[in-house]
């Protein structure tokens, strides 16, 4: 089936009542016909009718034997570090988003969790970080803000031949543009809050498992943990996956449109775009992606320039969160990334002159002039 009409119908089984529209079980329980007899459902928390349709669409569009929906992109994140025990190891990209760099090394490195960060676009920096006790590689691809792209399968090759998993964060392309479980990836991440849901609107977290022995571990953390979506969320992501093939690609074209034109302006210095074919990792999300998103960083002449810029833009709203049909400008050093270490954020080039662009569904020209006007 083709991945535009998965996302329209995804995990759809058929209702009794002939419902176009999943129905939302708004249930914690649900009734037994009998000892010992199930209708499937018991209790929310392990699995409700809504969700169930969100986590199947989601496995089929990743490619995946299962998938998991959670109340918000860090609760995933923090189920899934329940793999590991004190003592484990993990490799991670050193340009994280500040929420996961945060549980990271405030949360599960106090539970006896090791951590080394390093740039996973270079593959040799990966292998001298390699421990006896390292157990999994964690990659953000592109990475957030600075969009490094890492060869997944190159780093699934590494990580196979030391047995380790392959931890993939793909938030910013989502399915529709990259599969990393088709590239060996053994997980997959998202914050359903961005372009899966679409429309700023709700928190969402998905995992997707590459096997069965995975998924059985992660659905074990899952119903204990108990940071379940909520039917209503279910159905909100449902509602927008629908319509994300047709997002991705309209985001992406202005995204690129508005990278070219940021490049020709006197206050701008660096744009950080993957679309652009002089980006240090075009050819490698060329190889593994089918398109580049719709994610812009880029640098201004100063910090002067960056607050005017936010306090001038009128119809891009300066905001965190990204993904959703409205565009939204947000400034790394003082909001996503704040929890970073200053000296740790301004080595990977996250300072005050930095700024981050997710493109909505605005008209580009529009995006265009309201960033022109704001950088004069």
């Amino acid at each position: 089936m083709d991945f535009q009409t998965l996302c329209v119908h995804g995990g759809r089984r058929g209702d009794i009542s002939g419902s176009v529209s999943v129905p939302i079980y708004q249930s914690a329980t649900f009734a037994h016909p009998g000892v010992g007899q199930s209708t499937g459902y018991d209790y929310s928390r392990l699995q409700n009718p809504t969700r169930e349709h969100l986590e199947i669409t989601m496995a089929r569009l990743e490619g995946g034997v299962d998938a998991m929906a959670f109340s918000s992109g860090m609760a995933a994140v923090a189920a899934m570090m329940e793999l590991f025990s004190p003592g484990d190891h993990i490799i991670a990209s050193d340009d994280l988003y500040g929420g996961t760099h945060r549980l990271f090394f405030h949360i599960c490195q106090k539970n006896g969790l090791c951590f080394d960060l390093v740039n996973t676009s270079e593959p040799d920096q990966i292998e001298g970080a390699l421990r006896p006790g390292t157990k999994a590689i964690f990659v953000e691809t592109p990475t957030n803000p600075m969009m490094q792209v890492t060869d997944i399968a190159a780093v699934s090759a590494l990580a196979k031949s030391r047995g380790l998993l392959l931890l993939v964060d793909n938030t910013f392309l989502t399915p529709y543009f990259q599969r990393p479980l088709d590239l060996g990836a053994d997980l997959v991440i998202h914050s359903g809050t961005k372009y899966l849901g679409g429309h700023n609107d709700t928190l969402a977290g998905i995992l997707v498992a590459g096997s069965a022995e995975l998924a059985e571990r992660l659905r074990f953390i899952y119903k204990t943990t108990g940071a379940c979506l909520s039917p209503f969320d279910s159905w909100l992501l449902i509602r927008g996956i629908k319509t994300l093939a047709v997002r991705m690609e309209r985001q992406q074209e202005s995204a690129l449109a508005i990278a070219r034109r940021l490049r020709e302006q006197p206050r701008v210095g660096a744009v950080h775009y993957v679309g652009l074919p002089d980006h240090p990792h075009y050819a490698i999300s060329q190889k593994q992606a089918r398109g580049f998103g719709a994610m812009i960083s880029f640098e201004v002449d100063s910090a002067g320039t960056a607050h005017r810029v936010l306090e001038r833009v009128g119809i891009l709203q300066f905001a965190e969160s990204l993904g959703g049909v409205e565009s939204l400008i947000t400034y790394p050093a003082l909001q996503t990334h704040a929890d970073v270490p200053v000296e740790q954020r301004l080595a990977r080039g996250i300072g005050d002159t930095l700024l981050r662009l997710s493109v909505g569904l605005e008209s580009t020209a529009d995006l265009i002039a309201d960033l022109e006007q704001a950088l004069r």
